[in-house]
């Protein structure tokens, strides 16, 4: 059994889906259910003994604790988060929240849980704590990739609370010796990702005849992973992680935004063609996010010479699997663009 955080949401959906399909090891699954998790998207585990959802907050110490001493995990993998850097902006204090205290709780929780197990299932125990490549901050065009030792940077509400929550993890396991690995990925896409992030934003903008909204001169660049590529690494890395050490997941796949937008607008040209004319004629430049990061890129080298993991989709594989899947299902995206959201993408957008 482990324990997943967040398993509600984009990523930590998708890990769910991905765990159960190729290890079948139960998993409980702790979601908050905020506007980002969404249980339709664990719809085909409806009925499976193999999957426990809880419906909670992993800043509920009481509940955390209630969880891990009845279901007895193995492994706790750290997941949830507010994720969204212009919701961070707008209201910085739900990212504290959730991303340092909710951290620091699920911290206490493990490390008192893990002080009373006995060999040789302490031996074993892991909390693999999820984290991003924006707490690098922002990279020069011609600067190299980031790496594990890079110095943390962050400039935004989000990438601050990010980069608190791994100095939490970096410290619990230095002065407590609390077994963790921690993983820090480039931008994922791909299946069940909620609409306020570029790629599902685009797709379905486009496909309701709406503007694409392109902050700035669209030149920001970013390293694009496939989510399911993120789910076998975060497998891997909890299987065979050193302790205490920092794991960069990169897709090798370096891009500006206006080309990831220009290239969903040629798939969809050609899978989905709009009699109004080419998706491009809805391209429409925004005034830019408030200190918007110029670039990351991740150097994944150190998980594939350790471990032996490298991403198996590449970009154009992966941005066509993205799109098809959006267009064969329109329940899925028309349910989660509710009131909440509408209001969410009015806030952000009009006043650009």
């Amino acid at each position: 059994m482990i324990l997943v955080t967040g398993g509600a949401g984009f990523i930590g959906a998708n890990f769910v889906l991905d765990w159960l399909a190729n290890s079948g090891e139960p998993v409980v699954n702790l979601d908050k259910l905020t506007y980002a998790g969404n249980l339709e998207t664990l719809k085909s585990l409806q009925g499976d003994a193999r999957h426990v959802f809880v419906q909670g907050d992993i800043c509920d110490r009481a509940l955390v604790d209630a969880l891990l001493h009845e279901h007895r995990p193995r492994a706790i993998v750290h997941f949830a988060a507010e994720s969204h850097v212009d919701r961070s902006i707008h209201g910085p204090g739900e990212f504290m929240r959730t991303n340092v205290e909710g951290t620091f709780t699920l911290l206490e929780a493990a490390r008192a849980y893990w002080s009373d197990m006995a060999e040789p299932a302490k031996a074993g125990f892991r909390f693999l704590h999820v984290s991003t490549d924006e707490v690098y901050g922002s990279l020069a065009p011609d600067a190299p990739a980031f790496t594990e030792t890079h110095g943390y940077e962050p400039n935004s509400p989000y990438s601050a609370s990010k980069a608190a929550s791994d100095h939490l993890v970096r410290a619990w396991h230095h002065t407590y010796g609390l077994p963790v690995v921690t993983t820090n990925c480039s931008n994922n896409y791909g299946p069940y990702q909620f609409p306020e992030k570029l790629i599902p934003l685009m797709i379905v903008n486009a496909l309701a005849g709406k503007a694409l909204p392109i902050y700035g001169d669209g030149m920001n660049v970013r390293d694009w992973l496939y989510v399911t590529d993120h789910c076998s690494a975060i497998r891997t890395v909890l299987a065979d992680g050193r302790l205490g050490e920092t794991y960069n997941v990169g897709g090798w796949n370096e891009m500006p935004n206006i080309t990831i937008v220009k290239t969903i607008c040629a798939i969809l040209d050609e899978l989905r063609p709009s009699e109004a004319g080419p998706y491009e004629r809805l391209l429409t430049y925004v005034t830019d996010r408030p200190g918007h990061d110029r670039r990351y890129a991740i150097d994944a080298r150190k998980i594939e010479r350790e471990l032996g993991w490298r991403p198996a989709e590449s970009f154009e594989t992966g941005i066509r699997k993205t799109v098809q899947w959006y267009l064969d299902n329109p329940t899925w995206i028309a349910n989660v663009q509710s009131g909440t959201y509408r209001e969410w993408v009015a806030t952000n957008y009009a006043v650009r």
